[in-house]
């Protein structure tokens, strides 16, 4: 019998106290941390009542789990790119991706009122303007020479070339990705040309939050890594008993969202095998598999691939294949998505992306950094695009439609792939990264990224408290917020 056990019994036997049976089993499963609390707590209830007896209902009255019929747990796949996957062929897949992500993002930026005004690129060549004007494209050049910024943007028609002299407007300028969508305000030049005064991104309209009716709770996770030599696969045992034990936060948990990199994979990067426990793609998700099959049935576990789990690299994903692991797909309470997904829970929109996106950024964009991943987040936001850069280390499958543009308004942003966990808030929208379940790495440590792992985040969806548990003994591990 565990000491902190012990010590509830003795204490409540020597306060006059009868535990019955079925009362004992639940305080079996309750965090050792919590337990010496709790009957205190109770024993100074009863006392009250001069009732000397501690029952079942007792416990669960008092720890709030008693099992709440009113808990909802509606998942509605709203987005998945699994199916809709249609890669073209050389120059005219990518033309049909780049022609995609302008006319996705044209649409949305023609909801401001500037749009009224806007022209083509090809129209200005013989335009005479007096008054600003606004142009849109895709930005092929930015450059900084001399205290003066030239950018280059690109539509359909053609390309359009500005110069920017505003020392802040040069910063925003400073931050705008190769590729990205935005809208420029612009003024003929004295001698020639046209100043732009003014960048417009599509960006994120502010708006209320979708809510719950019922108090239940989603468990925000990624990056487990099952398979490597450094996955904490104590602590998250310790997790999965927690979501199964009578804690009054655990008993409301109805999902549990998994972000990407489930497995470390085979042969994703040089000498990886040496790193691993298991082998093989198949071993690792079985591996998986018997871990989710410890959560709560009741509990919705939505699973979406990273750039170290099998199928295709390139973005946007597919699902998991199921020829790796049909388990995991038959599983009632498990739902299979590609990378991004948008999901509703009881009607809260969640964006999940694995965030492979995040290393290109912040390798181009000053001021951005993997110790800061929500400010990364804020980026793609306010860009409404998951992956604007092409040609660089994320590779981007020639789509016939750019499925990575931001469409949906969420109330919850959820990314992973940097292992560090962190919350932040962007224009009403709550933004997890979910840190991950892998210990630091030989590779991370070489470059110094220091993860905090096995931290996880908890929210209500009804009313958006956020909660966390943290099964690192290390007390520098600390979620970020």
């Amino acid at each position: 019998m565990k000491k902190e056990l012990s010590f509830v019994l003795n204490y409540a036997l020597n306060k006059g106290f009868q535990i019955h049976p079925d009362a004992f089993k639940i305080l079996e499963n309750v965090d050792v941390r919590k337990l010496e609390k709790i009957i205190k707590e109770v024993v100074r209830e009863k006392t009250k009542q001069k009732l000397f007896q501690i029952s079942q209902d007792d416990l669960e009255t008092h720890l709030g789990i008693k099992e709440d019929s009113s808990l909802e747990s509606e998942v509605k796949v709203l987005f998945d790119p699994t199916s809709k996957i249609t890669s073209g062929e050389g120059v005219k897949g990518y033309n049909a991706l780049f022609s995609s992500r302008f006319n996705k993002l044209k649409r949305i930026i023609s909801d401001r009122p500037e749009s009224k005004l806007l022209k083509s690129a090809a129209s200005l060549k013989n335009a005479k303007i007096e008054d600003d004007l606004y142009v849109c494209g895709l930005v092929t050049v930015r450059n900084t020479e001399r205290n003066i910024t030239k950018i280059t943007l690109e539509d359909p028609s053609g390309s359009f070339e500005g110069i920017i002299f505003d020392e802040e407007l040069q910063k925003t300028a400073g931050t705008l990705l190769l590729d990205q969508f935005v809208m420029a305000r612009i003024g003929s030049a004295k001698n020639s040309g046209y100043i732009v005064r003014d960048l417009v991104l599509p960006d994120l309209p502010e708006q209320a939050k979708n809510k719950s009716e019922s108090e239940a709770y989603a468990v925000f996770l990624s990056d487990l890594h099952v398979g490597s030599k450094y996955f904490m696969g104590e602590e998250f045992s310790e997790f999965v008993s927690w979501i199964s034990s009578p804690d009054p936060v655990a008993n409301r948990v109805r999902f549990v969202l998994i972000g990407g990199d489930v497995v470390d994979g085979v042969g994703v990067y040089p000498n990886q095998n040496k790193e691993l426990v298991c082998q093989t793609i198949q071993e690792q998700l079985e591996k998986v598999e018997k871990l989710i099959d410890k959560i709560p049935k009741n509990v919705k576990v939505i699973i979406m691939p990273g750039n170290h789990d099998p199928g295709r690299r390139a973005l946007p994903q597919p699902a998991i294949p199921q020829k790796y692991n049909s388990g995991l797909w038959k599983r009632e309470n498990v739902v299979m998505v590609g990378n991004p997904a948008v999901v509703s829970l009881n009607g809260v929109i969640v964006s999940m992306f694995h965030g492979q996106s995040i290393d290109d950024i912040v390798k181009t964009t000053p001021g951005l950094s993997y110790d800061k991943p929500t400010n990364v987040m804020k980026h793609l936001l306010r860009a409404r695009h998951l992956s604007p850069i092409y040609g660089s280390q994320t590779p981007i499958a020639p789509e016939m439609e750019d499925l990575l543009v931001i469409q949906d308004i969420p109330d919850i942003f959820h990314v992973g792939h940097v292992h560090r966990a962190e919350l932040d808030m962007y224009k009403g929208i709550l933004l997890i990264n979910s840190g991950s379940w892998q210990k630091q790495t030989p590779f991370q440590a070489s470059v110094g990224m220091t993860p905090n792992p096995g931290i996880a985040i908890v929210v209500n969806l009804k009313t958006f408290q956020v909660f966390h548990e943290n099964y690192n003994s290390n007390s520098d591990n600390v979620l970020q917020s």
